[in-house]
């Protein structure tokens, strides 16, 4: 949590507009910080967003409080997968980790956003609700949530993390072609019950001709045709060949 010194401090308000969650407040002609909304981004900080140089991060002692500020912060590297931020690359390097295969088809749940964040709590139920439908979540050395849970075949958390807010986080998992429909509908009925967004992203192979049979499915399931994407052109050395 960022710390701000309130004899320093003289209300201006200049940080506000820093933190994307709202969790700087000036009551009081004093600023504070919420430590159940704060992410441990740092944006504050390394913007130097107070004139008196009044905020200055808190110890990160507990694990779930320095796995937020990594997962937050653009500028840290994630020591599992050596990416920054959120630490995953989402499957953009499939043509080298052969991680979706033919007759597979990836998930990124990409829940909460800046200016809208999210709660574990909430972020736990979309894992339960996937994994119950079929989703293989992919582990913690590829995708960092994975460190957060106890049971990656049933989505379950670590006891004690519900409330912690984070600005956002990426659900990962594959699952066979003829079990997609199947996800997308889960995600459709626990998106009823979580206060946050999420976007989804799903990663596909072609064939031959370049086309995927999965992206005609997905009116059926109300989604429109996507129109962009990310095209991952196959120009690295593939690890995994099937």
């Amino acid at each position: 949590m960022i710390l701000i010194d309130q004899e320093k401090c003289t209300g201006c308000g200049d940080c506000l507009a820093y933190c994307s969650v709202g969790a700087i407040k000036v009551k009081n002609r004093k600023a504070g910080v919420d430590p159940h909304r704060c992410t441990d981004c740092y944006v504050c900080v390394r913007n130097k967003a107070c004139p008196q140089d009044a905020m200055t991060p808190s110890s990160l002692e507990a694990f779930i409080d320095e796995f937020c500020h990594v997962i937050s912060d653009p500028t840290v590297t994630t020591a599992e997968t050596g990416v920054p931020g959120r630490g995953t690359e989402e499957s953009k390097t499939n043509d080298v980790t052969g991680r979706v295969k033919k007759g597979e088809v990836g998930f990124a749940i990409d829940m909460g956003r800046p200016g809208v964040g999210c709660y574990l709590r909430d972020v736990e139920k979309v894992a339960r609700a996937v994994c119950a439908a079929g989703l293989k979540l992919e582990p913690g050395h590829v995708s960092p949530i994975g460190k957060l849970m106890t049971n990656l075949e049933t989505g379950e958390f670590l006891p004690g993390i519900g409330d912690k807010y984070f600005l956002s986080i990426i659900i990962e998992g594959k699952t066979p072609t003829s079990n997609m429909g199947g996800v997308i509908q889960a995600l459709q009925r626990v998106e009823k019950e979580i206060d946050t967004v999420f976007s989804l992203g799903l990663v596909l192979r072609v064939d031959e001709e370049g086309r995927s049979a999965a992206i005609a499915e997905l009116p059926k399931y109300g989604l429109p045709v996507p129109t962009r994407g990310k095209v991952n052109v196959g120009l690295g050395r593939p690890l995994v060949t099937d």
